[in-house]
């Protein structure tokens, strides 16, 4: 745990951890609570599943926009738009009663979705050493991973209990905590947006992020298959509060898999250790389809957030290096625009699989997802040959001479 001490010693880093937390939180809570407003309020797990997948769209299919517009104007005043926006909206989806207002303002609210995670992950390589990138994407994987873990509970307890008209107006209030404290932080205030490279391909051009956006359309499928069917499973057995243990087990195992993930020598490539992650990733996929939603969902969610925590880590380290000259922000942006439209159409698709099918079925198809991924990454593993480069002493050291002028 060295390492993490070093990394808390380093300026801004604790500013980015505690500003970003409460909008975090918020957005932990957001899928759980859509979806038992919507169940409540239609008594319809199709219908839930529907108002999460427009969610998911609407906000999918924005945030390349939203990430290529701060990667031009920065992080100012876009978060000062979005963020009262999207707390304003959850607001008024906290009233809404009829399933065609609901499902309205669902789609809205994706609208309006701040990029708090697309603002914080380009600040890390502007407040850390090249050295400690790695354990930076570890700590913030961890500490989304967390929120993932508090969100849902909060969600699940209110929206179960006689305060379930609560639920959206907290998520707000969050909202606008964490929203607003990184919007005013200096960090992210004078964050100035990479200058674009005049010969560097567009982010659709570049073949590295080709191979990233196909495995994302089978990656975001079936996780937004998963994400509505373990809800979906449980309600339907009758143990509807199971929901959020299993998505807690996850969320814990993630934090330790981030934060194992941060430890890995730096002489392991990121590429190479995406790779082996991805596989062992895909291995422990295989049982869902055959557990109930009782301890053997929550054994398996619990290794599905270790290995995936990992990953995650790896992910973001083999984006930044393969990612075109100029995206820091627009390049996860457009990534999501692509993996979150296919999860909305997975959420969407989940609620009827599950309902109509079996949510084992629909489980079994966040395992069948996976497996497809994996053969994408196999098939293009030379056009991610650039993440497969391990700096040397030489550029460590230039890197952390570099980020020390940059923080002077």
């Amino acid at each position: 745990m060295k390492r993490y001490r070093e990394l808390f010693q380093i300026p801004n880093v604790w500013v980015l951890i505690i500003a970003s937390f409460p909008a975090r939180i918020a957005y932990g809570m957001i899928g759980l609570s859509i979806f038992f407003k919507t169940e409540q309020a239609t008594n319809s797990v199709a219908v839930a599943g529907l108002a999460i997948g427009l969610n998911s769209i609407a906000g999918s299919l924005t945030a390349g926009i939203r990430g290529s517009v701060m990667d031009r104007y920065g992080q100012k005043w876009p978060l000062g738009i979005l963020v009262p926006s999207y707390a304003a909206m959850l607001i008024a989806l906290s009233f809404a009663q009829s399933k065609t207002t609901i499902l309205l303002l669902s789609l809205l609210l994706g609208l309006c979705a701040p990029p708090i995670n697309l603002s914080v992950r380009p600040l890390w390589k502007i407040v850390v050493p090249e050295n400690f990138l790695r354990t930076a994407y570890a700590l913030d994987t961890a500490v989304m991973s967390a929120t993932h873990v508090i969100g849902p509970i909060i969600a699940t307890t209110l929206a179960l209990s006689s305060l379930r008209e609560y639920t959206l107006r907290i998520a707000a209030l969050l909202m606008l905590i964490g929203g607003g404290s990184l919007w005013l932080s200096k960090v992210s205030r004078n964050w100035i947006p990479e200058k674009k490279n005049g010969k560097t391909d567009s982010i659709y051009r570049n073949l590295a992020m080709q191979i990233l956006m196909i495995e994302g359309c089978f990656i975001g499928f079936g996780w937004g298959v998963f994400d509505v069917a373990v809800p979906a499973f449980a309600t339907l057995e009758g143990v509807a509060h199971r929901t959020a243990w299993i998505l807690a087990a996850m969320g814990i195992f993630n934090i330790v898999g981030g934060l194992l993930a941060g430890l890995v020598s730096k002489k392991t490539s990121p590429l190479k250790a995406m790779r082996t992650t991805y596989a062992v990733w895909l291995v422990v996929t295989m049982p869902l389809a055959f557990t109930q939603p009782d301890w053997t969902l929550i054994v398996c969610g619990g290794l599905l957030g270790l290995v995936g925590g990992a990953l995650q880590v790896f992910y973001w380290e083999v984006l930044e290096r393969v990612r075109p000259q100029g995206s820091a922000m627009a390049s996860l942006g457009w990534l999501w625009t692509v993996e979150g439209s296919f999860m909305a159409l997975g959420a969407a698709s989940g609620g009827f699989i599950s309902e109509k099918l079996s949510p084992e079925i629909a489980l079994g198809t966040t395992t069948l997802c996976v497996a497809f991924g994996a053969v994408v990454l196999i098939a293009g593993r030379k056009r991610l040959i650039n993440a497969d480069h391990i700096p040397s002493d030489e550029e460590d050291l230039k890197a952390m001479e570099d980020n020390s002028d940059r923080n002077k």
